[in-house]
């Protein structure tokens, strides 16, 4: 059984007045929290799910753009955004759990996902558990296996650092002290192919906000760093996802940046290679986190494509 979990007065003013959804918060074994971006009652139900990082912030300028033909859903997975670790695990195989029971228990489904990175994983294997609840998947740059190549050297280092134990603490702790909570968000834009410059000021100051809210709650840095080893075991053993892969049985449009840091263009093509029934686009001159960079672009991509 779901029920509410209650925030503070304070926070429902301010997502109010700030976000263009309403902000709630749910029991599933531990506060998750969400953002109902209303929409189109009679339209597909869409989920967003946010990569490794992320928060339902992520999508606060593409929502808007599905809310007249969808209703759309965004949540936090724990251990991120406003979604607080408690006593669960934030591996990829846990949060899977999670989306099962929010799709199951809050929107009732069936839905489409529409996963970024480590969401698009996320969101692979929720179809592969329960096809009956998802009538469709958009995937974002999502976090798949995919040919070897040499990786980006600054991404490569940091996930170097996150995979060893005490470093990637210390690696996290040391980064917000030297940079702050604006400079580590203009870093993340950077490092995705964002100009932070381009991004409205107000979802900046959101995520600045977020960054300093997040900074207190105990085992954040944990969960991240749980998610980031746990995302990286499933990649260096492809065989998992690529059962997953071909064991969807819905359609399946793949979105990917040609200039993706994180997740290079190679992956994506080499998958949709190997899944010639999935509808590909290459946005050009576009990097890792599109509904961010260009999000008319893939708002029309994804209108274009959704089930209906």
């Amino acid at each position: 059984m779901i029920r509410a979990w209650h925030g503070t007065d304070m926070d429902a003013q301010t997502d109010a007045r700030d976000t263009p959804g309403h902000s709630r918060t749910v029991d599933i074994d531990g506060p998750v929290h969400h953002v109902d971006f209303g929409g189109r009652e009679d339209g597909p139900i869409v989920v967003l799910v946010h990569g490794l990082g992320g928060s339902h912030l992520n999508w606060d300028l593409f929502a808007p753009l599905l809310t007249p033909h969808a209703r759309v859903h965004a949540l936090d997975l724990p251990g991120f955004g406003r979604s607080e670790p408690g006593q669960r695990t934030a591996n990829v195989r846990d949060n899977v759990v999670v989306l099962d029971r929010f799709v199951r228990e809050v929107t009732g489904g069936p839905v489409v996902l529409v996963g970024n990175s480590m969401g698009g994983m996320v969101s692979v294997l929720e179809a592969q558990r329960s096809p009956a609840k998802v009538s469709g998947l958009v995937l974002v740059d999502p976090a798949l296996p995919g040919p070897r190549g040499r990786p980006d050297p600054r991404v490569a280092a940091a996930f170097g650092l996150y995979a060893l134990p005490g470093a990637g603490l210390r690696y996290l702790a040391g980064r917000r002290r030297r940079l702050g909570a604006r400079g580590t968000v203009r870093e993340m834009l950077v490092l995705c192919g964002v100009d932070p410059d381009a991004v409205p000021p107000a979802l900046i100051d959101r995520s600045v906000a977020l960054v300093d809210e997040r900074r207190d709650v105990v085992g954040m840095d944990r969960a991240f760093l749980t998610a980031a080893r746990s995302l990286l075991l499933l990649l260096a053993d492809p065989r998992l996802m690529r059962r997953a892969m071909a064991g969807v049985q819905v359609p399946v449009l793949l979105v990917h940046g040609d200039r993706d840091r994180l997740v290079p263009v190679s992956v994506a093509r080499d998958v949709a290679r190997r899944h010639p029934d999935w509808r590909y686009v290459e946005l050009p001159g576009v990097g890792h986190v599109p509904q961010l960079q260009c999000p008319e672009s893939l708002a029309e991509h994804v209108l274009a494509w959704l089930p209906r």
